[in-house]
Order: C-alpha cells, then structure tokens, then sequence
C-alpha cells in the first residue's frame, strides 16, 4: 500500500478501532509499508497540537447511528449503499456521499461516515452513503471506479422508493472519498474510449470535498501524503498503459463544470494542504468555480466529525450548495 513517512502514524494512530490490527501489520511488515519510503529518523513525541487533534477513536467511540436501508447494487460485500432518510416530507434533498481509506477496504468503508451522514439527515437532508471495493478486494483499475459510478447511478433508480430529489444532488467526499466525488462529476468528460465512460451518468450539481486528494498523478510524486505512492499505482495499474491517469485523476477531466469547495484542516498531516492548493489553482485555471478553505485546529478527522468547527463549515457549504 506505501503508507509513508510522517503520515504512516497518523494514519495508525487514527485508525478505528476495527481495522486496528491490519494497521499493525500492515505497519510490521517492511515490504509492505517501507517499500516506497526513504529511512526516516525516529519521530518526535508529539507536539500538543499534535495531541489536541482528534482520532478515529474519539469519533467511533462515539453511540452509532443506524441508516434507514441498505440497497445493494452489485452481489459482491462491498457494493452496497446505505440511505439516511430525514423525518420531514419527501422529495428530499439528496447528498452523495463518499467515505475516503486511501481507496483501501481495509482501512475504510462506508461505515465511517456513519456519524456524518445522521448529522445531516437530523438536518434534513437524505444521504445516499456510497460503499465500493478498495484495491485490496478487487478493487482498483476499473473496479473501484466502476463501483463508484454504479453506486452514484443507483441513486435515480431508486430515487421514486426514497423520495429522494434527484434534481440537484450534493456529493460529499472524504480524503480519498474527496477524489471519487469529484471523479463522479466529472464522468462526462471521460474519454469516448474509456471502460469507464457511461451514457447517461447521474448529474452531480456541486462538490463539497473534504481533505480530498484528487489530483493523482500529484498525490504520486508527493511521498509524504499519508496515503503514500503506491497506492496510487496500484489503484490505476490497470489503466491505459500510455497514460494511467486520463481517466482516473480528476486534474485530466477539468474544468469538472460544477461549482467545488474544498475544505482543508491547516494541521492534516495524512493529507497535505498543499495538494487541496495546488488542484484548486489548477481548477480556476480551466474555469472552475472552485474554492479553497481552510480551517485552522483541524487534522484529518475533524472533517467529518460533527461538533467540530471543520463539520459546521461543511454543513454550511451543502446548505448554501443546495440554495443556489
């Protein structure tokens, strides 16, 4: 997977409590997580700012919420979304959600984001929770993006069943999440000889990407985003062999053509601020309405954690997308 440098720690310390033990030895094992990094010295204690950051743990340890149903929309485990249902009248205001894990299974499904997704049905919105196969259960080049698309495309044929209005839809991605819901906007622009291009794929209306890492050919020759290198091989080693990344980073497909807003913690040390910069700079240069912002005390996992000042920013965002 190359997780790497500062980032490998954060990732483990912020692991949930579920995939702890895969971390550990995902963490022991030298071919796996030193194979694409440089030595690094012993890392310091850390700092209490450092400290004052939240984990997975102090998300998970939290009372679980429950989804309203689960729809599958393939046979296999992980290809499944769960649907959050507000109390208030249908046709609903529907949100697209997308949980991030490096695009690793192993490290994150769908039921990470369960906190986030109530949080936003308590204010009325319906959210369609997506889940797909990560690189290490057959996902990758063309399965995890299939997955993705099929998920997001399920949405209007149940949309009659949920009540959910499929008019305007909000897609809400997380870390790597953040790079599969700008992907899904963006599908249009695929090649006309992609394996990922659809006819008729569900319209995305705005992006809300919450430390997402969407430019991936960046995110590959950027070894300390905790994600590491070759996890990004290994997501699009299946690609196009003259250009793996024309079809699978969304900075290939600009101008997406749906307004972004970028929402970055300025202390997320699993994913660096400067890949958000760098794609939101590229983004206005083909003409995208894309917005950069920033919030300060915020690691990774502050971004989608209710009663975090990260979460009311993204909270504010989706309400103001849907007003537009």
């Amino acid at each position: 997977m190359g997780i790497c440098g500062a980032g490998a720690q954060e990732i483990a310390d912020a692991t949930p409590p579920r995939y702890a033990r895969f971390m550990r030895i995902f963490l022991a094992a030298p071919a796996l997580a030193l194979a694409a990094c440089t030595p690094a010295p012993s890392p310091a204690p850390p700092s209490a700012e450092a400290a004052a950051l939240m984990t997975w743990g102090d998300l998970t340890a939290r009372p679980r919420p429950k989804a309203d149903a689960t729809i599958a929309y393939g046979a296999g485990e992980y290809q499944k979304v769960d649907v959050w249902l507000p109390r208030t009248p249908a046709p609903h205001k529907t949100v697209l959600m997308v949980h991030g894990g490096c695009w690793t299974t192993g490290i994150a499904d769908r039921t990470l984001m369960d906190w986030a997704a109530a949080d936003l049905r308590d204010a009325g919105y319906a959210v369609w929770n997506i889940d797909y196969r990560g690189i290490d259960v057959g996902g990758g080049y063309p399965g995890t993006f299939a997955d993705a698309g099929a998920a997001a495309d399920a949405l209007r044929v149940h949309a009659e069943r949920f009540g959910l209005d499929t008019r305007k839809v909000v897609a809400v991605g997380h870390s790597a999440g953040g790079h599969l819901a700008l992907w899904l906007a963006a599908r249009s622009k695929l090649p006309a000889d992609s394996r990922l291009r659809t006819a008729d794929p569900l319209p995305i209306a705005h992006v809300v990407s919450l430390g997402g890492l969407p430019d991936l050919e960046r995110t590959a020759n950027t070894p300390d985003n905790g994600c590491g290198v070759k996890v990004v091989a290994d997501l699009v080693k299946g690609a196009n062999p003259v250009d793996r990344y024309r079809d699978t980073s969304v900075a290939r497909l600009l101008p997406v053509g749906v307004p972004q807003d970028h929402v970055a913690g300025v202390q997320d040390r699993i994913i660096p601020i400067d890949l958000k910069t760098d794609f939101v700079a590229k983004a206005k240069a083909a003409g995208d309405d894309a917005t950069l912002h920033r919030v300060d005390r915020t690691g990774h996992v502050e971004l989608v954690s209710p009663d975090t000042a990260a979460w009311d920013k993204s909270r504010e965002l989706i309400a103001k997308a849907f007003a537009e």
